[in-house]
């Protein structure tokens, strides 16, 4: 309790220095944006079509995301909106770089100022009738979605630790909790200072992205492992095989590693959108803060909740859930990091127009090939893995 009282205060401390300047209304983001477009596209029509990409990315990293426009309208409008705007951004800059004809990558332009002025409208006739929650639900809700992926995990980790009598390695988690959260806001200071360089905007696509990619290693990882420690056998072979009821520094430190990179991810998102409303509110700032005391309420209330649920499973399911929830929150990652690598312009955008496959942030679901394709994928090694591992132990039962 100690230790997340501590992480609570540093966030609150370091949240209230970011506290700075209003930053443009949201009309005036999306004239800019527009202005910047159409600069784009008389770029274009001198023939320079890296040129034109790259004013359009200024567009997009400079403007879109930096100053919080993309976040407000994912929890205002909807995540599916975003992603509809995104693709068309997206489409521009192909349509540059494949050197389309004019009269094309003009139509396409057209159509995505048309959708950046329409999401602006609707998220303003939101907050028209939301007055002050206008400021309150973003800023509970981000927090929300984001804190709840890291506690997960961390429920998983402390739960473990507890059930197996390695209570005297919390610490060493509850040291990379703080370490990512400390990692957190350097990172986001770090690109927040930034100059308005289309490079930075893509860099920090590519980070969170690589980011959640390598946390989805570690997070299977570490899911093959619980899950090889469900069958009662197996449990008490590796019990028998640690000194004094102790685990190896090294499978410590990959716990460690799990939870540190939970959070941090998490962590680093938060602090810039957090960044994005307090810059881009001139009034209600005390219903952010409304919002991000509510938020940590809610967190602490699930994390305790879910903690001390999952401590009075019995053995071999608990190792099952744990395994289980480590595998899909590492689909949920793969999904996500690969769309932040498409955002960063790593990974191409391939959309699923034959299904109907929604939008779901906190799933990491998005209709893409690339973003979905990944996800089915895992789902499907994490099927096969199952039935391969069952269809072992059916065979060991019956020789034994």
């Amino acid at each position: 309790m100690r230790k997340l009282f501590l992480m609570t205060l540093a966030a609150l401390l370091m949240l209230q220095s970011m506290t700075a300047e209003a930053a443009p209304k949201w009309q005036e983001l999306a004239v800019a944006i527009e202005q910047t477009i159409n600069e784009a596209m008389e770029i274009y029509k001198t023939g320079d079509g890296r040129a034109a990409k790259e004013k359009i990315n200024d567009a997009y990293y400079g403007i879109y995301e930096k100053d919080g426009l993309e976040s407000a309208l994912r929890v205002t409008v909807s995540s599916k909106a975003v992603g509809i705007t995104e693709y068309q951004f997206y489409k521009v800059k192909k349509g540059m770089l494949a050197g389309d004809p004019i009269e094309q990558v003009q139509k396409e332009a057209d159509t995505l100022i048309e959708m950046v002025h329409e999401n602006v409208s609707a998220m303003e006739n939101a907050h028209g009738n939301q007055g002050g929650w206008a400021s309150f639900i973003p800023a509970f809700l981000i927090l929300l979605r984001e804190g709840l992926e890291a506690i997960l995990v961390l429920v998983a980790i402390i739960a473990y630790l507890r059930k197996s009598g390695n209570e005297k390695y919390l610490d060493t988690v509850y040291n990379a909790m703080i370490a990512a959260i400390i990692a957190s806001f350097v990172t986001a200071y770090v690109f927040a200072s930034m100059l308005e360089s289309t490079e930075a905007g893509a860099g920090r696509e590519i980070l969170e992205g690589a980011t959640a990619l390598f946390a989805v290693v570690v997070l299977i990882g570490t899911s093959a492992w619980l899950g090889g420690k469900a069958d009662a056998r197996e449990w008490k072979k590796y019990i028998q095989g640690m000194v004094d009821n102790s685990m190896t520094s090294g499978k410590a430190k990959a716990l460690a590693l799990a939870a540190f990179l939970a959070v941090y991810r998490e962590g680093a998102e938060v602090i810039l959108f957090y960044q994005a409303l307090f810059n881009n509110s001139s009034t209600d700032v005390e219903m952010i803060w409304a919002g991000f005391i509510a938020g940590c309420v809610v967190i602490a209330g699930l994390f305790f909740g879910l903690q001390h649920g999952v401590l009075r499973i019995p053995l071999k399911p608990f190792f099952l859930f744990t395994s289980v929830v480590m595998y899909l929150l590492a689909v949920t990652f793969a999904g996500g990091g690969v769309r932040e690598l498409q955002e960063g312009g790593v990974i191409s955008q391939s959309p699923i127009e034959s299904l109907p496959i929604p939008t779901i942030d906190v799933l990491g679901i998005y209709p893409t090939v690339e973003t979905f394709g990944i996800q089915i994928a895992l789902l499907a090694l994490g099927i096969g893995a199952f039935l391969y591992r069952r269809r072992q132990q059916q065979q060991e039962e019956a020789t034994a």
